[in-house]
């Protein structure tokens, strides 16, 4: 018996000690790739104010030549020089307390998940009690693995935190309707961190919504008058909205109600400058815009300035061959610039890794089902921070979460 309670002893111990090691790898690894981002910030603002300055420095230099200084030279000047400095004060500020986040996810070129999902939220048919969900979209989930859902057909947006039964109401609810206690459709959701709050696609109102995360019962329409369907934040804080009206995607600043087109725009289509009935977007640190082009079947990519895309999935015609697509929704590109790809039609999840001519199917593609290895009409994809994919499994009222393989 002695010896017995030695040896669980002894492998009680061999488990902690590996999980310490494990975890202090994990911190190095964390640790080691935020310092790498930061410098990439840092050099990447240094040169844009490096431009900025080049630029008033040759404004300054001509008129010296011209010998001519109106006041409105100066007024202007010195507008300038205060935007860059206000710019600058907001970088510091934003990066003064860095929390690494995986809005392009570190994963390897060989990451592979575990087939069977686990059920992590809803998953008791379709309803509008706090155990259901009915028919969720966008999801995003939180650095503590809670998740945020567009519950749509409820009209609310629920939070789950990790290992609960039952979620909890944090937007809407309240019925459908316009007033800034409701919700009418919503389509998607991400998280805000440094206005700690959610910002939402009210679709049915045709409205972008700001919503506190803290026990706030009302929301704050910040954009109008657009049927926002998708929606994601960039690094220095730009919103991007995809529009499913005008078949494209804006982006706005703080405070802006029109925006700038950055991807199609060009009315309904399937050139390269054009999207039909676009769905989701993902930024990355370049500011390459990511869209899923539904009626098109293919996921574009739009580099910051430019005209027309880049087909980077599908474009081959609806179908299900790995060179295929059949009307992709959610998306998420990591660090590789591999797109995760919700293949809504198809019941799967596919990944198409960087000037890939095919993809390879990631989870599903076992029919539509709700068995644990099957997805019925995915649209949502989010990460964790250990890697884990979640995704709103529309058809079944659930969200999944596949573990990632470390084997």
């Amino acid at each position: 018996m002695l010896e017995k309670s030695n040896y669980l002893s002894l492998n009680l111990f061999a488990q902690i000690e590996q999980w310490k090691k494990a975890t202090i790898n994990k911190i190095e690894n964390v640790a080691e790739r935020t310092h790498h981002e930061l410098i990439e910030l840092i050099d990447k603002q240094r040169m844009k104010i490096t431009k900025q300055l080049e630029s008033i420095t040759k404004d300054i230099r001509s008129c010296q030549e011209e010998e001519i200084f109106l006041e409105n030279d100066i007024d202007r000047l010195k507008q300038q020089i205060n935007e860059i400095q206000q710019k600058l004060e907001q970088f510091i500020r934003k990066h003064t307390n860095i929390t690494p986040l995986l809005r392009s996810a570190n994963l390897s070129a060989n990451a592979k998940w575990i087939r069977n999902g686990v059920t992590v939220a809803g998953g008791n048919e379709g309803g509008d009690e706090m155990s259901q969900l009915y028919y969720p979209w966008g999801l995003c989930v939180d650095d503590d693995q809670t998740i945020y859902i567009s519950d749509h057909n409820n009209h609310r947006i629920v939070q789950w935190k990790c290992g609960a039964t039952t979620g909890r109401i944090v937007a809407g609810g309240n019925g459908q309707g316009n007033r800034s206690d409701q919700l009418n459709g919503p389509y998607d959701i991400m998280i805000d961190k440094e206005g700690n709050s959610l910002i939402i696609c009210d679709y049915g109102n045709k409205r972008v919504v700001r919503w506190p995360r803290q026990f706030a019962t009302n929301g704050e329409t910040i954009i109008s008058d657009v049927a926002c369907i998708g929606l994601t934040i960039d690094d220095d804080g730009f919103l991007y909205i995809v529009d499913n009206d005008k078949h494209e995607v804006r982006r706005y600043q703080t405070g802006e109600s029109q925006g700038t087109v950055v991807a199609g725009g060009n009315g309904p289509g399937n050139g390269l400058d054009q999207l039909n009935c676009p769905r989701y977007v993902f930024v990355d640190r370049d500011h390459t815009v990511y869209v899923s082009d539904m009626i098109n079947h293919r996921v574009m990519k739009w580099i910051e300035g430019s005209k027309q895309g880049i087909v980077v999935a599908g474009g081959q015609g609806q179908g299900n061959k790995l060179t295929q697509l059949s009307n992709p929704y959610g998306i998420v590109v990591d660090q590789s610039s591999s797109v995760y790809i919700a293949d809504y039609s198809n019941h799967r999840i596919m990944r198409w890794t960087q000037e890939a001519t095919q993809g390879n199917i990631m989870i599903g593609g076992n029919g539509s089902g709700n068995q644990s290895n099957q997805i019925f009409g995915p649209i949502g994809l989010s990460f964790d921070q250990e890697g884990n994919l979640y995704v709103s499994d529309n058809g079944n009222h659930r969200v999944q979460k596949f573990n990632i393989d470390r084997h």
